[in-house]
């Protein structure tokens, strides 16, 4: 999850349209604590303040139940930590309500710790519909989709147009351009988010998706892993430290590192998430009004983006189920989100806003998300989603690093996946 700088004007607007929208979802939750009354939202560092203002925007108008805002750090896999540590306390939590990564759900869900909603009190059928499968497990609704996203290909307009060449439409394209033409202009070919983290997680699983392969199946209860395609989208990762278009500096890469590389004019091109290309056409960028945004491409065609963003759910130990579920029906209110996207640069989950003619004037890249979106893939689903990542991350770090081949690497991924699943 990241952000762009919030700014405070508009809220006063925002606070009126809203007043009226609270009387969406007024019905009891089940279980301990009924009633409405003051919350905490836990969430990853926001580092650009724009939920603060949105969460002053409901304290104003919901005088007893003022939510707290507890940020936890930057990183999803010391948020991740943060929060289970939280939620294994009980009753004695401190978080009623939960910003949680998309992939998160099963795996919280499956331990108890977020409690079933009634989906009838969430507009779900106004969201773009493969974010609303991320928030369900075992055929019942324990999150609603806040904000969603989709990987994309960000490239240095200029320089292609100068070469006159297209965007790349597929693997073979993206290697060649990387291999030829970066180097001609003093570029590093492509990068992703290479470090062994959640990101690494996400950079290979889109490569074993767009080559036609899968890690899970059956909510993680069945490895699929072990396959042709799965080598061969480990195999162009590898294949790029190897010959070199990956600069081996990526290998350190997070988002944040990744996209200072490309807006400061250091690479030709870019896997990251859309606030990258907020953040590259920015005032200071080095590469503002030269850049472009595509789908990822894959072996043939265009490739499968992992599909991103972040849940809100209810604790199951939460003080006031009621008005927690009343927040998350505000928190995706149309006005909301259109600010989630304007204030936070993040995709928001409205299928509408996406075809908004003045939203795209803004934001040029919405059409091209939009399609991402659609034809994303979630990450390997599983209770144990964790260990699973923790997997995937060391074993294609390993190989990416020249310890592995692709061929030993997925058999050892296999291996280790069916250990978990066991």
């Amino acid at each position: 999850m990241r952000w762009t700088r919030a700014a405070g004007r508009g809220l006063l607007v925002l606070l009126v349209v809203l007043t009226g929208y609270v009387a969406l979802g007024t019905r009891a939750q089940e279980g301990p604590g009924d009633g409405r009354g003051p919350l905490t939202l836990a969430t990853a560092g926001d580092l650009t303040g724009y939920l603060g203002p949105l969460l002053e925007g409901w304290n104003t108008t919901h005088p007893g139940e003022e939510v707290t805002l507890v940020e936890l750090p930057d990183s999803a896999d010391e948020t991740h930590a943060q929060m289970v540590t939280d939620l294994r306390g009980g009753e004695r939590s401190r978080f009623d309500v939960l910003n949680i990564d998309v992939n998160w759900t099963s795996e919280f869900a499956a331990a108890g710790w977020i409690r079933p909603l009634a989906p009838d009190r969430f507009p779900l059928g106004t969201f773009l519909p493969p974010v609303v499968d991320t928030a369900t497990y075992d055929g019942r609704l324990y999150a609603v989709p806040y904000v969603t996203n989709a990987g994309l290909l960000l490239y240095r307009k200029d320089v292609l147009e100068e070469e006159g060449l297209p965007p790349p439409r597929t693997w073979a394209e993206l290697e060649r351009y990387a291999e030829t033409v970066a180097p001609r202009h003093g570029l590093g070919g492509y990068a992703g988010q290479f470090l062994p983290y959640e990101g690494l997680t996400v950079n290979a699983a889109e490569a074993v998706y767009s080559a036609g392969g899968t890690i899970l199946g059956d909510e993680g209860s069945r490895v699929t892993v072990d396959s042709a395609a799965a080598r061969e989208g480990i195999g162009f990762l590898v294949r790029g430290v190897r010959e070199g278009w990956i600069p081996r500096e990526a290998l350190t890469y997070k988002e944040e590192e990744s996209k200072q590389a490309f807006q400061d004019g250091r690479l030709l091109f870019l896997r990251n998430w859309p606030y990258a290309y907020v953040g590259a056409s920015a005032e200071g960028s080095r590469v503002a009004g030269r850049i472009g945004a595509v789908p990822l491409p894959g072996p043939e065609g265009p490739g499968t983006s992992v599909l991103g963003g972040s849940n809100l759910a209810v604790s199951t130990h939460a003080r006031h189920p009621d008005t927690a579920a009343r927040l998350i029906a505000y928190l995706t209110s149309e006005p909301v989100q259109r600010q989630v996207l304007t204030r936070g640069a993040l995709p928001p989950v409205r299928a509408d806003l996406y075809e908004n003619p003045d939203l795209i004037r803004e934001f040029p890249y919405l059409p091209t998300l939009r399609e991402s979106v659609l034809a994303a893939a979630p990450r390997p689903r599983s209770p144990r989603y964790d260990q699973v990542s923790l997997a995937v991350q060391a074993v294609v770090h390993d190989a990416m690093t020249g310890h592995q081949t692709p061929e030993a690497a997925v058999r050892r991924l296999a291996h280790e996946l069916d250990a978990i699943a066991r």
